[in-house]
């Protein structure tokens, strides 16, 4: 973290293997969308020599965003691995999307990481920052990943870092703005035509040197006469800022006594308050200018990172159980130990097949080796595609993977990342252990996708590739939800948004060859009588030869809600056979299924059946059937049928300012909401319960109504009457197509 000189790692691209734990650092770049992560990933691996030149986004040219799905949206919508060498370390530097649509992304990287660096965009508002980054911050703080701050954007035309700063402090900072405090200030070269002055360089607050790379290459010098008053003042706050988190008492003492603390104290306390999560310093970077070795700030991040952040052995591992009644083994991050590892994320590689990309929290992984892979599954019980499974897979070929490269590795060690071919059929979040002494880590757990898309496969040949296709896609993406919907016969894709659904598709199209139509998402609805009501059907036809010859007369009753289709035999005298009681039942209940008025199923309702006739030859069981269900038709048209509407109950999570918008549109919904209350600082929970019909597409308009920082869960509730205007609406839309949201 000081201001250190280092040798590049070798030849552009290279990268070795680490030998041992405490060598190895693995940083997630996190952030909201457009900060620039990508671009500094290509900026650090050109300081680090493993690439020649940086790539452009815009281009799709860079290391870590090489799919042609992100090539063709200019957008990261997949985590990526970049390992460099610096210094003598391993840096695995994991560059997350920050759409907030492809969050589970971000939670994989959180998992895979020991530390992060949270890049934030200058050129944006303080506003924005607050909505789209703080989601992501969020994210971070909840797995109590140590973080550093990183602004980029600083050669944009009005921006300031001392402000960015300052908004960093509020917003992620808590009741603690001075954990959040810059480590350098920034040196801005002359003004150009438009005023604005380029970022050249850092003024290190401790060493009180600056860090020139105006020439293209870094050069140190003392500052100079103008900064040196604010250089003082920035220093001395940062040092209060370090002393407060520090755990020497005496530091403080000594500092008001006006004792000169030496600068390798400070920096030892820096990295301890860093790697508790108690300290976030701030740092500036830009990409190297063109024809220029070395990005403003690069050096100076990756002396942070291998300096500052955390090495694998000091992070606790995740907590982990035994299986089948074996004793726990006692497990730290020893390449030496027993192995557990996990699945962080899957992907398909048009050559080899599905690949797993896997840390080793504690042992070694070999090819050859034979493993126990256990998955937790889901417990949705909509979901069809992730059982729980189990099995003893062989481990195929290990591989580092450079972006879209693949380096062969012939182990794995603690601590470290590495690429899996074939196996088997580990999906992500599986754990992977010794056949031995198999092992279950608790899961990290992805969001709920609320976002629905209904397909259907385009043609017959899309037809027969969907059902793979669409295994693999929710193998490789655990925040999709497959459903096949058992009350409208619907195969619905959950999403976390549109982004998401469009990035899906693509994938489908693109990687497994599968087109699929979007269609309208149907909501399951209901039928019930509103009042009683009586039916008779009569199926008779006797034109000679064997004929078919039933009566039937029920009487329909409505029922209180939830109370299904109840059958009552009410006949006496033998008017219908005892053998043919049940052939009614069997029409009454296939009618209800298929429903009376609109093609809903019919439900809380009692059918008394009081009467009928028979023929000795000509009844049979498929006769009354049907007069059973010509029956409950003949009733429905007398009566009045009413539609129930599935609701759920909606729990909304939001920053306090948008509570009233919040409320607002949910009762625009038709929502009742039935309660708020405070859910941490500056956070409000809205209950509500609205009608499914009106949230198809809540995840995006909340997210629209809350600049991205509104959260929401919901869960099927009942079924309730829908208004009559709006039963009589669909019931028209019905006649042409179903009811769709």
């Amino acid at each position: 973290m000081g201001d250190r000189t280092h040798a590049h790692a070798g030849a552009a691209g290279g990268v070795t293997t680490a030998d041992r734990p405490s060598s190895l650092r693995n940083v997630v770049l996190a952030g909201h969308s457009g900060s620039g992560k990508t671009t500094l990933v290509e900026a650090l691996a050109q300081t680090a020599g493993a690439v020649n030149r940086p790539g452009r986004v815009e281009d799709g040219a860079t290391v870590s965003d090489y799919d042609e799905i992100e090539h063709r949206r200019q957008r990261s919508v997949q985590l990526s691995l970049v390992p460099v060498d610096w210094g003598g370390y391993r840096i695995n530097l994991l560059d997350a999307p920050g759409y907030a649509d492809f969050v589970g992304e971000l939670r994989a990287g959180l998992r895979a990481a020991d530390g992060a660096l949270f890049v934030v965009s200058a050129a944006q508002e303080a506003d924005a920052v607050a909505a789209t980054a703080r989601a992501a911050w969020d994210e971070c703080a909840a797995v109590g990943m140590p973080r550093a701050i990183v602004v980029t954007h600083l050669d944009t035309a009005r921006t300031s870092f001392d402000e960015m700063t300052r908004v960093c402090g509020e917003i992620f900072g808590g009741d603690d703005p001075d954990a959040v405090l810059p480590l350098y200030l920034p040196v801005h070269g002359p003004a150009g035509p438009d005023g604005h002055a380029p970022l050249t360089g850092l003024t290190g607050l401790l060493s009180r040197r600056v860090l020139d790379y105006s020439s293209g290459e870094r050069r140190v010098g003392p500052p100079d006469e103008n900064a040196r008053a604010a250089l003082r003042e920035a220093r001395d706050r940062l040092i209060e800022g370090i002393i407060a988190e520090s755990e020497d008492e005496t530091l403080m003492d000594r500092y008001l006594a006006g004792a000169d603390l030496d600068t390798d104290t400070l920096l030892k306390d820096l990295e301890r308050a860093v790697a508790r999560g108690a300290f976030h310093p701030v740092l500036a970077a830009a990409p190297a200018a063109e024809g220029a070795r070395q990005g403003v700030g690069t050096v100076e991040l990756l002396d942070l990172i291998t300096g500052g952040l955390p090495a694998p052995p000091e992070r606790p591992l995740p907590d982990v159980a035994p299986l089948h009644g074996t004793a726990l083994p006692v497990l730290n991050c020893d390449p030496a130990g027993p192995l557990l590892a996990e699945v962080v994320k899957t992907a398909s590689d048009p050559y080899v097949g599905r690949m797993s990309l896997v840390r080793v929290f504690s042992g070694t992984l070999r090819p050859d080796d034979t493993v126990h892979v256990f998955g937790h599954g889901l417990t949705d019980p909509r979901d069809e595609v992730r059982p729980c499974h189990e099995s003893e897979v062989r481990v195929g070929a290990l591989s580092s993977p450079f972006g879209g490269q693949q380096r062969p590795l012939t182990a794995c060690a603690a601590g470290d990342l590495a690429c899996v071919a074939k196996l088997g059929d580990a999906e992500t979040g599986d754990t992977l252990s010794g056949g031995d002494a198999p092992l279950l880590m608790d899961p990290w757990t992805a969001p709920d996708p609320l976002l629905p898309l209904a397909i259907e496969a385009h043609g017959k040949a899309d037809e027969d590739r969907l059902s793979q296709g669409l295994a693999r896609l929710v193998a490789e993406d655990p925040t999709i939800r497959l459903e096949q919907n058992q009350d409208t016969g619907q195969l619905v894709l959950w999403c976390l948004g549109e982004a998401h659904q469009d990035v899906a598709l693509d994938r489908l199209r693109s990687h497994y060859g599968v087109r699929v139509d979007v269609v309208p998402h149907q909501v399951a609805l209901r039928e019930t009588f509103a009042a009683p009501a009586g039916g008779r059907g009569r199926h008779v036809k006797q034109s000679g030869g064997h004929g078919q010859y039933a009566i039937c007369e029920i009487d329909v009753e409505p029922l209180p809600p939830g109370s299904g289709v109840e059958f009552v035999d009410e006949i006496v005298g033998g008017a219908v056979p005892r053998q043919f009681i049940q052939s009614v039942e069997k029409g009454v209940r296939a009618q209800a299924a298929r429903g009376v008025a609109a093609g809903y199923p019919l439900v809380d309702v009692r059918v008394t059946l009081r009467d009928g006739k028979s023929h000795s030859v000509d009844s049979s069981d498929a006769a009354f059937q049907t007069a059973g269900a010509l029956a409950l038709r003949e009733a429905a048209a007398a009566a009045r049928v009413r539609f129930l509407e599935p609701v759920a109950e909606v729990r909304v999570l939001v920053p306090d300012e948008y509570v009233g918008p919040v409320m607002s549109d949910l009762s625009g919904r038709r929502g009742r909401v039935v309660g708020t209350e405070q859910a941490g600082p500056g956070r409000t929970l809205v209950r509500a319960e609205v009608p499914e019909l009106e949230i198809g597409r809540y995840a995006v308009d909340l997210r629209s109504l809350s600049h991205g920082a509104g959260r929401f869960e919901r869960a099927y509730a009942r079924h309730e009457p829908m208004p009559p205007q709006l039963a009589e609406r669909i019931r028209q839309q019905q006649e042409t197509s179903p009811v769709g949201v």
